[in-house]
């Protein structure tokens, strides 16, 4: 719930404590479900849920970028899905994403619809938006901040 207070000098918005705890619970509930999904994503690269071609194969050891980013996805999936360095991570991750949008996708067609690069888009554009807003309640940072 948010309740708005005005005065004759200034309009201020004030969240109540049960608002931002659910706001801070749904953070960590996004961020906890799209970086698993990314981890998923990730582990493509290695042969799991059948692979990059769906029959299981997977990307040669060492080849650029595929193996190195299949490294990277999974790697920062981990970070961001226990909430450690996340907004560093997030960032890493939204530029991942970018990365293989432009070089992949974007010289198929205009249009993610067209080019089949919409999971790139969004994957880019959450990792973007979870590193602006942070973590959530439920992360290792929230963790290491109190201390």
């Amino acid at each position: 719930m948010t309740q708005t207070i005005t005065s004759a000098e200034t309009t201020a918005t004030a969240t109540t404590p049960r608002a931002a705890k659910a706001q801070g619970a749904i953070q960590s509930a996004v961020r906890i479900v799209v970086s698993f999904l990314f981890l998923c994503h990730g582990l493509q690269g290695f042969g799991f849920f059948g692979g990059v071609d769906g029959a299981g194969g997977s990307v040669e050891l060492g080849s650029w970028p595929g193996w190195y980013g299949s490294v990277i996805e999974v790697v920062g999936a981990a970070l961001v899905l226990v909430g450690l360095f996340t907004r560093p991570v997030a960032v890493l991750l939204s530029g991942v994403m970018a990365y293989a949008y432009f070089t992949v996708h974007a010289p198929e067609g205009l249009l993610p619809l067209q080019n089949m690069g919409e999971l790139s888009t969004l994957y880019c554009w959450i990792f973007l938006l979870i590193a602006a807003i942070g973590p959530g309640t439920f992360a290792l940072d929230t963790l290491r901040r109190r201390r």
